[in-house]
């Protein structure tokens, strides 16, 4: 038979759900403002009190990813009639897309910007996985000389905030000539993530039975191929765990991004900001940033929220 709850405990059941919500909403409210902010017209993103009810549109958008100027005077029915209805959107504004002179739309700096951060957080985060991985099995299977103090090591890495050796390292990219350069920004981004790797993904692989590794063996698996076909697959779940936040920390790194680059390598962080400009600035077009700045970290960790969830408890139960 089910359990019949009492009174109290369906009123701390229903307190439990309300806060669920309040707390949830809290988290939210800033998701929510930048998302309305990016479809808002731009004379409606500063109004007090703010408007809730508009009508969306993408403008925002198209001011992100295009170069324009503004309109000395209204253009004609007849060049207006002709725009694509993106480039109209612009001409409303009072603004006018910067066209080369074969006629082709000049693109900003966004769109590589962007691309430049799935670039560098991508290969980041699958060399500080695959090296954290290999490191955090070695520690775990084999017996190494001061492990402890080797662990420790590791994990003094990412005791210093990364502005304290922001400017070292900045000099020492000078001489050897990786300023402004992906590489530089994915070696950067390896090794602040790769101490966390390590020591995340030990604490996953120590949970996994040596039993399994010594069957494979007696099977006449080579130790490679038992780590390979037998460790990784056990091991999913905190590899899907760790990649989420290493690629996060690459993703949102602002500080070396913004020293250590200047236009071919820079990533989308410092650039959203740059759009503010002088005068009155466009909050419509820097929250349109940054919504399309958080899609693809959505789309990486809804894409492995199975994963993830198993990765955050494997372990915590024992039999």
């Amino acid at each position: 038979m089910a359990a019949v709850r009492t009174k109290g405990e369906m009123l701390r059941h229903r307190l439990s759900i309300i806060s669920l919500l309040v707390i949830l909403a809290l988290f939210l409210a800033p998701i929510f403002w930048i998302t309305a902010t990016a479809f808002k017209p731009r004379n409606l993103a500063t109004t007090v009190p703010p408007t809730v009810f508009f009508q969306p549109e993408f403008s925002p958008f198209v001011k992100l990813m295009t170069k324009r100027s503004q309109l000395r005077s209204a253009p004609t029915a007849e060049v207006y009639n002709a725009a694509p209805w993106w480039e109209q959107t612009v001409f409303d504004g009072g603004e006018k897309v910067v066209r080369s002179g074969k006629g082709e739309v000049q693109l900003s700096g966004f769109p590589s910007r962007f691309l430049n951060s799935l670039i560098i957080a991508i290969t980041s985060t699958v060399l500080a996985v695959g090296m954290g991985t290999i490191t955090a099995y070695g520690f775990s299977r084999f017996k190494v000389a001061g492990e402890d103090d080797w662990l420790f090591f590791i994990l003094s890495t990412r005791m210093l905030p990364p502005v304290v050796v922001a400017i070292p390292m900045f000099l020492m990219y000078r001489v050897v000539g990786l300023n402004d350069t992906h590489l530089g920004l994915i070696i950067l981004y390896t090794a602040f993530n790769l101490s966390f790797s390590v020591w995340l993904m030990k604490g996953f692989i120590d949970e996994i039975p040596k039993e399994y590794e010594d069957a494979a063996l007696v099977d006449g698996y080579t130790r490679m191929q038992a780590f390979f076909r037998i460790v990784l697959p056990e091991a999913a779940t905190g590899i899907a765990a760790t990649a989420v936040f290493c690629f996060i920390t690459a993703w949102n790194e602002y500080a070396f991004a913004l020293i250590m680059t200047n236009k071919r390598a820079q990533t989308a962080p410092p650039f959203i900001p740059s759009q503010v400009g002088s005068g009155l600035p466009d909050w419509t077009v820097i929250a349109a940033g940054t919504f399309l700045f958080l899609v693809p970290v959505a789309i990486f960790t809804f894409l492995l929220r199975n994963h993830l969830l198993r990765g955050m408890s494997f372990g915590a139960i024992r039999k």
